[in-house]
Order: structure tokens, then sequence, then C-alpha cells
């Protein structure tokens, strides 16, 4: 279950990529027009559409992302797969559809279909269609069907098998949601310690994307609370309106970024500068935007247990806000920005104070997060099984020495003749064979890769390094 996860993880980590780029579009945008929001600046709208464009379609990404990174051959029609069970489930239980099936006005359909578009959505989506390619995409059918045999069948079943998915969520999502609106409601007079609750809970339900059913209780005008709304527009109580927001800020301006340098530290030696650049940015886009996505998903599936820790802390932080009454808004998130915009609102109190925990909480997260990884050895970006610390076979990008490598390797593989299927992760070479006596392991040895690790009758790694990639897509040409 574990390596299941952890492969989920690194699945997530392409469309993850993507997210610091544009909250940081989208944060530059918001400072140039803190009011308007793009309405009364043209680059303002510029930037905070482009950034948008990305940020408001995460299910998307994730869909097409863990179906992509979840199938056994790392293949577009996976990839195409995902978004066509994304589009399924989407649709069918949209709040139009699902009023049309129930034969009721839209107005009177439950407000939990309108969050149907999430990310939780999205990685069931994935996770159904890389299993259909995996099951389907060798299947062959009768020559009148042959077109849509193999690969081109996995979209279709994928589309089928979320038909049946979207069937059981018709049912079960209205009493998730439903839950979690009341779980909300209870907790909301237990004053700082509710604050704390719900700090954690929102964090813990970041991965399914059930966060906003918690956030639409306590921000909005849900049941009353109408903390963002009050806070702004001053009409609540100082040192009270703004508790379940400013907790927030300790944790996204410093707790995350202190996070990311731990795992830095903590990356393996020939990891470090991949590992530095996701990190940067997206230590950056959590302390100016508030956009903590890019550092969350990077290690909550890699290793869940530490990202319970991260929402344990969040909740202590919002818990500590709460009781002091130090408090401050956001419109966006709580990021640098939305800060520096809530210290000109009369109701911010002692907000300054915020950055004194925030501080703390910045020592607090690198040091625990840091003995954490190392201590239990959790699988971290740039900790993986996969990622050995190794060196590269070569120590140039020329594409002439990754041909030359490749040519060798899979000569030594039994070219053709052998070979049926290769894919490859972080470092490896994963190569299917018909008759592994016909591998010879002292020639591709011999070109300077870190090892050969035979994992089955038919099965073997070449451990490559990091430039693996590149290997792989020369072999690719040969088999052309």
């Amino acid at each position: 279950m574990m390596k299941y996860l952890q492969k989920l993880g690194r699945s997530l980590m392409l469309p993850v990529a993507v997210l610091p780029a544009a909250a940081i579009l989208m944060g530059i945008g918001y400072w140039i027009d803190p009011t308007g929001w793009g309405s009364g600046n043209v680059l303002a709208a510029f930037l905070i559409k482009a950034g948008a464009s990305i940020l408001d379609h995460i299910p998307i990404l994730f869909a097409v992302g863990v179906a992509f990174g979840m199938a056994k051959e790392r293949d577009g029609s996976a990839a195409i797969s995902g978004l066509v069970a994304f589009l399924v489930v989407t649709t069918m239980l949209s709040t139009n559809s699902v009023a049309l099936l129930q034969g009721v006005d839209a107005a009177n359909v439950n407000s939990a279909f309108v969050k149907i578009d999430n990310a939780f959505i999205g990685i069931i989506s994935g996770l159904v269609a890389a299993a259909m390619f995996n099951r389907f995409s060798h299947v062959k059918l009768p020559d009148f069907l042959a077109f849509f045999s193999g690969k081109r069948l996995v979209p279709i079943v994928s589309a089928v098998a979320m038909l049946v998915v979207s069937v059981a969520l018709f049912f079960i999502w209205p009493i998730v949601y439903g839950w979690l609106v009341s779980f909300g409601e209870s907790i909301s007079s237990l004053g700082a310690t509710g604050a704390g609750i719900y700090g954690f809970f929102n964090r813990l339900l970041i991965p399914t994307g059930l966060h906003h059913a918690l956030n639409a209780v306590f921000w909005f005008d849900t049941i009353g609370i109408n903390d963002i709304g009050k806070f702004w527009d001053g009409s609540g109580v100082k040192g009270v309106t703004g508790m379940y927001q400013a907790g927030f800020f300790p944790i996204m301006m410093f707790g995350l970024p202190a996070a990311a340098l731990a795992m830095y530290h903590t990356a393996k030696t020939k990891r470090k500068k991949q590992v530095a650049s996701l990190m940067l940015a997206a230590g950056f886009a959590s302390f100016f935007t508030g956009v903590t996505e890019p550092i969350e998903f990077a290690f909550m599936f890699l290793a869940p247990a530490l990202y319970v820790v991260h929402a344990a802390l969040t909740g202590l932080s919002l818990f500590i806000a709460a009781s002091f009454q130090w408090t401050a808004g956001f419109g966006f998130s709580a990021g640098f920005i939305d800060f520096f915009l809530s210290l000109r609102i009369p109701i911010a109190n002692l907000p300054l104070m915020l950055v004194v925990q925030g501080l703390v909480f910045a020592v607090i997260y690198y040091f625990l997060f840091r003995f954490l990884i190392v201590k239990f050895d959790l699988k971290t970006p740039g900790r993986e099984e996969d990622d050995e610390e190794i060196e590269e076979v070569v120590d140039s990008s020329s594409s002439s020495k990754f041909s030359i490598l490749a040519s060798i390797i899979y000569d030594g593989l039994g070219g053709d003749e052998n070979v049926s299927s290769v894919d490859y992760c972080a470092t490896r070479l994963r190569v299917e064979v018909l008759d592994m006596a016909l591998v010879d392991q002292k020639k591709i040895k011999d070109t300077g890769v870190h090892g050969i690790n035979v994992v089955g009758p038919t099965s073997i790694q070449v451990i490559v390094g990091t430039s693996v990639q590149f290997v792989a897509d020369e072999i690719d040409k040969i088999r052309e």
C-alpha cells in the first residue's frame, strides 16, 4: 500500500511542478491591482487570468498526471483516458445533470454537486483510467472491431468505468459533503479550540478537495460566520473576526517554506539540484501568494505521516493565533500579498505578531521535518527508493553520447528479437525481455551503468542515473 501511495505521489509531481509558476503569475497580478483584481489594470488582469487558467483546473491536471504516471507504460492514451474519465464524472454529476436525473429544478439540487469538480475526483479519475490502461491496452478485438483494439480501447472502457463510479458517487458524495458541513457547524462554537480543529481538518482534507466544504462554513455566509466577508467590510468583532484565517499566515509564509528547505537538505546528494528547483519555486509561491499545493502535494503521498504532522501544526497555529486574538485576513490566500494588504484593515488586531509566530513555526517546521525525515527514512522528494545516490553514466548532455549508450545497452539486452517493452522511472530503465538468457549483462555493465537488477524471469532493470529519460528516448528511436 505504501509503495502504491509513493507511486501516486510521483505521478502527481508532473502537474504539481506547474503550480508555482501559476501562483506567482496570480500573485504579481494581485500585487499590481490589489483592489480591482484586474479590473483596474490590463497587465494585472492578464497575469491573474494566466495563472488562474492553471490553478482553476488543478483537478484536470491531476486526472491526466495520475493516469499517465500510474499506467504501466507512460503512454498518451493513458493520459487522454484520464481526461475522458474526469469529463464523464464531472458532467454526469454536475448540477444541471443531477437536476435532470432527479427531475427537479437546478436550484434544489444538493449543494454537494456544485463541488464535484475537485482534486479528489481528479485523482480518482486518473486511477481508474490507469487501471483500465493496465488491463485493456493490449486487448485484441475481433476483426470487425480491430480499429478499437489495444490502446484505442482504453478511453472507451475508462468512460464506461466512470459511469459506474458516477453512480456510486451520486449516493456517496452528498453524504460525505453533508457530514463535513455538519462537522463545521458543530465546532464553530468552540472558540479558539474550534479554530484549531478547523485548521487541522482543513489541511487534512486537502488531498480530497473536501476542504472546500469546511471553508464554505467558516469563511463564507453558509451559517452566518462569514469570516472573510466580515473582516474585509469591517462589520465583525475586532480580535475575533479573522480567527479562521489568521493562523494560516505563519504556516504558509514561514512554516511550509521552512519544510521545503528541510526536504532539500535531506534529499539525496545527486537529487539536490532537481529538488532545489522545485522547492525554491514552491517555497516562494507559498510565501508570496499563499498557494501551498506545490509543496504539500510534493510530500503528502510520498510521506503521508509527515503530512498529518503538517496538518496538526496548522491546527496548532490557528489555535494560538485565535487564543491571543491576533487577526489578519485574506481574499486570495494567506501569503505575503494578502497579509500586507490586510494591515490596512482597521479590524485587524496585532497582525505583526503573526510574523513573530511565523518565525517560531519556521524553526519548528525545519527541525521537526528534518528529524522525522531522517529518523524514519521518509520518502520525501529526492529520497524515493528508485532514486539511488548515483552518478551520471555520462557527464555530458550530448545527444550522441546518449545515442551510443542506448545502442550498446539495447544490443546487450538482446535487441528487437528479445526486448518486448522498455519503460523508465527516475533513474532506471525497466525492461521486459522474452529470454533472460539472451541478455549480456557484462556488455551492459561495461558501458559504465551503475548496476543491473533482475527482478523477475523476464524483467530486468538497468540503473542509468537521472539521465535515464534521454537514454530511454534514444532506445525508443532504435525500436521504431
